[in-house]
């Protein structure tokens, strides 16, 4: 009987003793260790911890097959935004910073990143291999996001150096899922609710704005959205996702707009 508590008491403090050494493997001075980069804004820590960036979103380095398994076919920009990520932070420590939400849906950490002073998060949009993807409530530095993206923007930095060549229609927008485009179409309706404003366009295309960037757009476009856009054609530019079986564009601030007509 001894015996046997004699091992289970070797057993627990083995696998205490396990599990602190652990985790002082991968942390240091209150940083973790990267093990590997996974794509532009998804990394692993050393203690098998996935980690997706708040506040951005890179291009797709894989997609979905009719099979229902996921297949190797890079985006415009993936390689390029998962190889300068891990030139950031790949075999390094890093500081991690949460906002609201701790996890999302699939159980990753969500958090900014930090290399030093560097916000790893910022610096992918700011050399144009991300664009900013604000989604509340991880809205802490939406507007330093803002700023870093009109920057490279306007330098035609990486995601941003061909886009005005690339103007398509919404009947266009389910070909170029996943890049940025501009989507030049008209707003047959709008939809207003407490939490999102939606600009409903022909072949199912929907531009999305979330209520904490109401303030960043024109207050009678918030006010009477119908007055503002309903049967005008506006160029909006972004990202284009693919939700409940139509296309998006989330939208940030009012200069990824332009109403023609």
């Amino acid at each position: 009987m001894k015996n046997r508590k004699t091992i289970t008491f070797i057993i627990i403090v083995t696998v205490v003793a396990f599990q602190f050494f652990k985790a002082s493997v991968w942390k240091r001075d209150n940083n973790v260790l990267v093990s590997r980069v996974i794509d532009g804004d998804t990394i692993e820590l050393s203690s098998g911890h996935r980690v997706r960036y708040i506040g951005i979103d890179t291009p797709e380095l894989r997609e979905k097959e009719p099979g229902g398994g996921w297949g190797y076919k890079p985006r415009p920009y993936a390689e390029e935004a998962r190889e300068f990520n891990k030139g950031l932070v790949e075999g390094k420590y890093v500081k991690l910073e949460s906002d609201v939400q701790k996890r999302d849906k699939y159980n990753r950490l969500l958090a900014y990143v930090y290399n030093g002073d560097m916000m790893v998060n910022l610096e992918m949009v700011r050399q144009g291999y991300a664009v900013i993807y604000t989604y509340p409530p991880n809205v802490k530095y939406s507007k330093n996001f803002l700023e870093a993206q009109k920057e490279a923007r306007k330098n035609k930095k990486g995601l941003w150096s061909d886009l005005e060549e690339n103007v398509i229609t919404p009947y266009e927008a389910g070909d170029n899922t996943g890049l940025i485009r501009i989507v030049e179409a008209e707003v047959t309706d709008t939809y207003l609710s407490e939490k999102v404003l939606i600009l409903n366009c022909r072949a199912k295309f929907k531009v999305v704005i979330f209520r904490n960037n109401f303030s960043l757009f024109p207050k009678e476009a918030i006010r009477s959205p119908d007055s503002y856009f309903k049967n005008k054609t506006i160029r909006v530019c972004g990202i284009i996702k693919k939700y409940k079986g139509s296309n998006e564009v989330i939208v940030n601030d009012f200069s990824q707009i332009e109403v023609l007509i």
